[in-house]
Order: C-alpha cells, then structure tokens, then sequence
C-alpha cells in the first residue's frame, strides 16, 4: 500500500463489519447451525445458512425455531456464539488481505471500529487479538441491529467523528443496508452473498484492492466498481 502524503485524503475513520469481510466465520456458523437444526430432527442446508448472513442473532434463532428447534431464543443464541468462538480460538480465520490493510490504516492513524451483530463474547476476544480497533460495537449493544443504520451511527459517535466522513466495510445485504442508511460511504465485498450495483455503493474483489488511495477516492464520494481489479 502507498505512503500517506500530505495531500492524501483518508476517512475520518474506518468501519469494520467482522463476520465475512474481516474474518471467514460463515462456515462456522452454518456448521452450529447444521448441528442444532440436525439435534432436534429437522434439516438444515447450506443455503439456509447462506439466507441468514448478517441477519441479527435473535432473526437467525427465530429461523431455527421455525426448523424446529425447540429452545428459547436466547439459549440459541448462546449455543451459536459459543461454537463460532471456539472455532475462532483455534485461530483467527482472517480473509486474504485483512490483516495487512488493518496494520496500513493503524500505521496511517485512522481509527477504526468494529461493527458487528456478532454478540459482544465474540467479537471483543477477537478485537483484543486484532489489536486495531478504536471500539467495539456488537449486536447485544444495541437496541436495533443491521439492517437498521444504529450500529454505524453509534460507531461514529463513540468515535466522535462524522459518520458522512467515515468509510464502512461490509459483505451481507443487511449491513450494507445499515451502512448505506447511515450515511456513511459504502464499500462492499462480495463473499457468500452476491452484491448488487446500488447508489453510492463501491465494489471491491478483495481487501487487497482497499489501499490508502482507494479508501481516499471513496471518501470523496467516488463509487469505485474494482471487482475486476487483480
């Protein structure tokens, strides 16, 4: 990544969705899933799985029950939470260009947050182990989760900046409904979900593609389309 420069534009900080952009826990996820769904005799696909990216816990948990899992949401939940940190304690399953463009905007001094709908158990361990975020705001924090823009508003504010000023990050529909509808610019990487073409939304192929100068032009209010970038 290039060299900060006195006339750089860079966002006033960068918002982080965790789960699919940051670190590969969908397979995690589908797996508890899978074996909650199994445990109490019903069936439980990939696509299934797929539909409930960066739903809101208590939304993926209402779909369980209607598979017929017979807990009370909240103990769901917990179940879900627990096997996706035991799968991250075994290692961070970071995706390919995370780390580096993490390390590059600490270097550059911009704050970060990180935004998820991921409960507060997961998403601190990993915080503490990325060592790069400014804060954390994690689904169980908030009184209405993605796709409802709160979650982005609140990183803003904890962050005291300007969300129109701030870049997020993200790879599910709902977060980057909730991106969008905060006002904050919007890049999107496709990973389990396809991503539609939408008003001031960036495309990217990769983290890789998120340099210093990307991140400047989306800021400027550039809708950048790099799916095709190598």
């Amino acid at each position: 990544m290039p060299s900060t420069s006195p006339d750089l534009a860079l966002p006033a900080a960068v918002l982080w969705d965790m789960d699919g952009t940051l670190i590969d826990t969908e397979p995690y996820w589908i797996g508890a899933e899978t074996e909650l769904v199994e445990a109490h005799g019903g069936v439980w696909t990939h696509q299934d799985g797929l539909s409930l990216v960066g739903n809101p816990m208590m939304v993926s948990a209402g779909a369980l029950q209607e598979r017929g899992v017979d807990l009370p949401l909240e103990d769901i939940v917990d179940f879900l939470n627990v096997r996706v940190a035991e799968g991250v304690a075994a290692g961070i399953p970071w995706q390919p260009g995370a780390e580096q463009v993490l390390a590059t905007l600490h270097e550059a001094g911009v704050p970060m947050a990180l935004v998820t709908s991921s409960f507060r158990m997961l998403a601190e361990p990993f915080a503490a182990a990325a060592g790069r975020f400014d804060v954390v705001v994690s689904g169980d924090e908030v009184a209405r989760a993605k796709p409802d823009p709160e979650p982005y508003l609140t990183a803003a504010r904890l962050l005291g900046v300007d969300i129109a000023d701030c870049v997020a990050v993200e790879d599910s529909r709902a977060g980057i409904a909730s991106a969008l509808a905060s006002g904050a610019r919007t890049v999107a990487i496709e990973v389990m979900q396809p991503v539609a073409p939408q008003p001031g939304l960036s495309r990217v192929a990769a983290l890789h593609d998120l340099t210093l100068t990307a991140l400047g032009r989306v800021v400027r209010g550039e809708v950048l389309d790099l799916r095709r970038a190598s």
